[in-house]
């Protein structure tokens, strides 16, 4: 292991610093990339790491947190900081927050090592939005750390009470969540069942580069997780999010996609009787909103001429002018659709009953004239429930940095030296965090001069992540102090590994402590599948 030099406690000399980092979290609104990460690459079972978080947002659509921020009510400081730092859909999460109403959140965990530290940063969301009047779901993903990973039931059972031991002790309460094992969860795996009739092979192997070789169980392990992420809405749909690492982003996207096949009617907008895609809508809304003033009724062939005269050619330009000639004299009028995705013969009828207003029936959809686009979402959502589907809505997300290991790299629970489990010995945690690297300089003279390099310092992170925890002036106070060269490694690494000491004490403490609420909970912790070993795939 390396050691830093800019240390006023060890006056070490001469060696190189840091190894490879292949995360820097952004914990002060500064860097946003790092060394020694490949392209992005999302695996949900290997080991990714992202060198540049902005790429999250052209590549996968995941959004920048920064712009929900203002709407999230009395935000964790994980929030303020930057740690969570993207999301998909987050708003309908915080605007339920917001107003009181029925909001979830729930994520899970895979019982492959002990919980450390880096796990606590999904504890601490979870717990959050509990306190905010959430549902709260804790999960142990038993079946994927079997299937996926290949642990022996003996090792899952044993890892899941830890896991749940440290979700108790951080503050979940039981009493008002729900806490679960994938292989006990009937419910869970009946959802599953369903939802596997809307996922193919196909994207399996797209989105995980499943092959021949892949085992049927570890398929079933994923169809089982879009379970896991739907279940908080068995029993009415509501905004729903799931804390994650960007690792996980393939469930999510699968999971959303899932969700939208197994409701009854798709709403869009439209503005005739044919389909267009979006971008031809954009389209078709310009020329409608050009021609509206000035006459009584705008013609579909009228709309195709403006734009082939106003609008500069392209094949979508061309396309929507197609099917604008081929309505001919239709009215273009603005409307709202409801698009008969999987409704019964009942639900369908029963949609078109409760459009107000003005409509008209097609033979797959149905136009209404009078509604917008929200209400036309909930009455779609209502008319489904009421007729037996299950109403989803798209389940949310939000993202968190990958923590850096102790030694560099991606702290790993297979690795004992890069993390710092919530189960360690408190002095063992002291004295992990007095060995790790750090951002120092090469000096304390050059530390003195240049200042630290914060924004690379895995024991930065701590102080950021965990250890100054709601107290932001004192992130603040610790990170412009290292980065202006009053702040020492030997001395910033001494407070900070006097507080993991005392950090873990008192978890530890409460661990103790709910042992036997643990053993008061319906949840058995003692697989029936105990001895049958795991099998690699």
């Amino acid at each position: 292991m390396t050691r830093d030099t800019a240390d006023d406690a060890d006056g070490v000399d001469g060696e190189d610093r840091r190894s490879s980092v292949e995360t820097t979290p952004a914990t002060d609104g500064g860097k946003d990339t790092a060394s020694g990460a490949d392209d992005v690459a999302l695996d949900p079972w290997g080991s990714s790491t992202v060198s540049d978080y902005r790429k999250l947002f052209d590549e996968f659509g995941i959004e920048a947190f920064d712009e929900v921020l203002s709407e999230v009510p009395e935000p964790h400081y994980l929030m303020r900081r930057g740690v969570i730092f993207g999301h998909r859909d987050y708003r309908s999460v915080a605007r339920a927050l917001r107003a009181g109403e029925d909001a979830a959140v729930l994520s899970g965990f895979m019982p492959t090592g002990d919980p450390h530290i880096g796990h606590k940063l999904v504890f601490d969301e979870i717990i959050w939005h509990q306190e905010r009047g959430a549902d709260a779901y804790g999960l142990i993903a038993d079946l994927e750390a079997h299937s996926a990973r290949g642990l022996s039931w003996d090792e899952i059972d044993d890892h899941a009470r830890d896991y749940l031991l440290s979700l108790l002790a951080l503050g979940f309460d039981p009493e008002d969540g729900e806490l679960y094992r994938q292989s006990t969860n009937r419910e869970v795996q009946d959802l599953a069942f369903e939802l596997g009739s809307n996922a193919r092979f196909a994207e399996f192997e797209g989105i995980y580069g499943f092959d021949g070789e892949t085992s049927v169980s570890h398929m079933q392990s994923v169809v089982t997780q879009m379970a896991d992420i739907l279940y908080p809405q068995l029993e009415e749909p509501k905004p729903t999010v799931i804390p994650v690492g960007p690792d996980q982003d393939p469930h999510m996207r699968l999971a959303r996609d899932v969700a939208a096949r197994m409701r009854y009617f798709k709403v869009t907008e439209a503005y005739a009787s044919f389909e267009a895609e979006a971008a031809e809508r954009d389209h078709l809304a310009a020329a409608y909103a050009a021609l509206e003033d000035d006459r009584e009724v705008v013609r579909c062939a009228d709309a195709a001429d403006w734009l082939d005269a106003e609008m500069t050619p392209d094949a979508v330009r061309d396309a929507a002018i197609e099917k604008l000639r081929s309505a001919g004299k239709e009215p273009l009028r603005p409307r709202v659709r409801f698009l008969d995705r999987n409704a019964t013969d009942e639900a369908f009828d029963a949609l078109i009953e409760a459009v107000p207003g003005e409509k008209r029936r097609y033979d797959e959809h149905v136009d209404a004239f009078e509604m917008d686009r929200e209400a036309a979402e909930e009455l779609a959502r209502e008319v489904e429930v009421d007729n037996g589907g299950y109403g989803f809505r798209p389940p949310s997300s939000i993202y968190h940095r990958f923590m850096t290991g102790l030694t560099g790299g991606k702290m790993s629970s297979s690795v004992p030296a890069s993390h710092i489990s919530l189960l360690d010995d408190p002095e063992d945690g002291y004295d992990k965090v007095r060995a790790a690297t750090t951002g120092g300089r090469e000096t304390a003279a050059k530390q003195r001069e240049l200042g630290g390099e914060a924004d690379e310092c895995p024991v930065y992170e701590l102080y950021a992540y965990l250890l100054a925890g709601d107290d932001d002036e004192f992130a603040t106070e610790v990170y412009e102090e290292c980065v202006g060269g009053e702040r020492l490694c030997g001395g910033c690494k001494e407070q900070a590994a006097e507080l993991m000491r005392e950090f873990l004490e008192d978890h530890q403490e409460k661990r103790a402590e709910m042992e036997a609420v643990l053993d008061d909970l319906d949840l058995d912790l003692d697989s029936e599948r105990r001895g049958v070993a795991g099998d690699e795939h």
